[in-house]
């Protein structure tokens, strides 16, 4: 089997896993504990918070010791991490306390994984970095549809099914990246010139010397505060509290975006190479604002529903091309360290989305957030548009160079 064919299957099982994860954790928070709506905000900060905190860390480390074997350690402790809550199911001590704590250590794993698989993407890509990309990000959004269907039986199976299920997938994901391992395809450093804080350094010099780069940290900021916040935080409270709903609706809602961004990315396969994707990036963010604005007016669940898929195909787009500029401009030895910075303005950001959605929420209603955060992301984007040169920015082939 290639190395890019283990890759994917490695980059699918935790997406699988992460596609369950997301609807039980939300449905054990929201709707099982029947948790306030600043309390779910805690929730999911907690699950997003040590992202913040060791993902920089965590993309240098990954450079100097083979992002594969980082890949493989953390894999490895995140099949565990569920017999955490399903131990406190079976032992009568299930509460938000046990769910904080398995937040915690899964977003560790998380923050060690995310930056070791995106730096091991242009080693099994060789020249078709984008390809690739749309590939693992077609892998990403199609399990985690599987995932959310999974997950949907939550009432009727039981919490505990779910997360031993959720286990096992991440159990095949350390199995492919072993094999990668094996493969030798990065080769370990012995000596090394600097400390990993200085590499950490490095990396973010790197970025920051980069206009392009600089602007894709900015928009993924954003789109951490107003779109990851609504996603994990003001739908999950808007099912419960406007359309009284289940994990089944949370597995359609999810299910529903995810799908959106799979036509698209399968649409864009089809394409090909997009020479211009910060104009991409834009115009998709601008449309996807715009449209979750619409959605927080929705009184229907079916409609609601309808919107977010259409919120999935803008993010088909946005999505990977973001994450294009960031893979076509990294040099060669600071990939995973660039990568764990596009990660960090995502994930480092996303409390900030959390704590401000829950709060808003409680202050305001869930729809209230979801329109407020439709329109900060418009107003970021055309900022954006009108301010800078990210519209211009060209490559050409399968790798390219910054425009001037």
């Amino acid at each position: 089997m290639s190395s890019r064919n283990l890759y994917l299957i490695a980059t699918s099982s935790w997406f699988l896993a992460f596609g369950m994860q997301g609807v039980v954790f939300a449905w054990l928070v929201t709707i099982y504990l029947r948790e306030p709506a600043e309390l779910v905000g805690w929730a999911q900060t907690a699950l997003l918070l040590p992202g913040m905190l060791l993902i920089l860390f965590a993309g240098a480390l990954a450079d100097r010791l083979g992002a594969d074997r980082q890949a493989l350690s953390a894999q490895a402790f995140a099949a565990v991490i569920p017999w955490i809550l399903i131990a406190a199911l079976q032992l009568g001590f299930f509460d938000y306390a046990a769910m904080v704590v398995y937040a915690v250590m899964m977003g560790i794993a998380q923050a060690f994984v995310t930056p070791a698989r995106d730096g091991l993407l242009n080693h099994v890509a060789g020249e078709r970095v984008q390809h690739t990309v749309l590939l693992t990000s077609l892998c990403q959004f199609s399990f985690q549809i599987v995932g959310y269907s999974i997950a949907g039986f939550a009432d009727a199976a039981g919490p505990e099914t779910i997360l031993m299920v959720q286990s096992g997938c991440v159990s095949v994901g350390i199995v492919a990246y072993a094999m990668l391992a094996r493969r030798g395809l990065i080769e370990k450093q012995t000596t090394h010139e600097h400390s990993v804080w200085r590499g950490v350094v490095e990396g973010a010099k790197t970025v920051a010397a980069s206009p392009i780069m600089r602007l894709v940290v900015v928009q993924n900021v954003a789109m951490a505060c107003f779109f990851m916040g609504s996603f994990i935080v003001s739908f999950p409270l808007m099912i419960r509290e406007v359309f009284a709903g289940s994990s089944s609706d949370l597995a359609w809602l999810n299910g529903f975006n995810s799908l959106g961004l799979v036509l698209t990315i399968l649409v864009m396969l089809r394409i090909g190479y997009v020479q211009r994707p910060g104009r991409a990036l834009l115009l998709f963010q601008g449309l996807g604002a715009v449209v979750l604005a619409i959605s927080g007016v929705m009184e229907s669940f079916p409609l609601f529903v309808l919107l977010i898929f259409f919120w999935g195909l803008c993010g088909g787009i946005a999505m990977p091309m973001s994450r294009t500029l960031m893979q076509e401009l990294a040099p060669p030895s600071q990939r995973a360290r660039v990568m764990s910075f596009y990660a960090f303005s995502f994930m480092g950001a996303g409390p900030l989305g959390t704590l401000f959605c829950g709060y808003l929420s409680a202050l305001a209603g869930p729809q209230m957030a979801i329109q407020t955060c439709g329109v900060a992301m418009l107003v970021v984007v055309l900022v954006m548009t009108f301010s800078s040169n990210l519209w211009q920015v060209e490559f050409g082939g399968h790798a390219g160079a910054e425009s001037a």
